[in-house]
């Protein structure tokens, strides 16, 4: 499997620490997502979308666990029911809000991501589509009410 950067994501991120930890922490962030020059015909039609899903590579983390104490917790969880950025394919998703699109650059809000981070994709957000009828939320229901307010402390980096 071999995977190219389509663009990069900028943000006012330049440090691991004390970034938000999910778009939800992020709100009113705003962002840039330079898309480079050969893939720019691909975001004909993607202004009509109010959100869009970025597709990234955590570039700045290295090897994993399988077990982690993710930032809202303070007991150890598997790898796969978290979202810790050290994983076996360092891929992260955010859905962000499509401000508008200008000469190859989206312009986003709600961006929880670090400047500099590697492209690997956009989709549009359909919530009929994204969003299945119920929804479990496993160890994460009495903690995700923290998400909003807790901030990342590198430990993942």
């Amino acid at each position: 499997m071999t995977f190219k950067a389509i663009g990069v994501i900028r943000s006012p991120f330049k440090d691991l620490r004390n970034m938000p930890i999910q778009p939800v922490a992020a709100a009113g962030v705003k962002g840039t997502v330079e898309v480079f020059r050969e893939y720019q015909p691909g975001l004909k039609d993607l202004d009509g979308f109010s959100h869009v899903i970025l597709l990234y590579h955590f570039h700045r983390s290295s090897g994993f666990a399988l077990r982690v104490v993710p930032f809202l917790d303070d007991e150890p969880r598997g790898l796969f029911s978290t979202r810790a950025p050290r994983r076996p394919n360092p891929i992260g998703l955010s859905v962000v809000r499509l401000l508008k699109v200008e000469d190859g650059v989206l312009h986003v809000e709600n961006v929880d991501i670090l400047d500099g981070t590697p492209l690997l994709d956009i989709k549009p957000c359909v919530p009929e589509f994204d969003r299945p009828a119920e929804i479990r939320t496993g160890w994460l229901e009495m903690a995700k009410k923290r998400a909003s307010k807790t901030k990342s402390d590198g430990r993942f980096g």
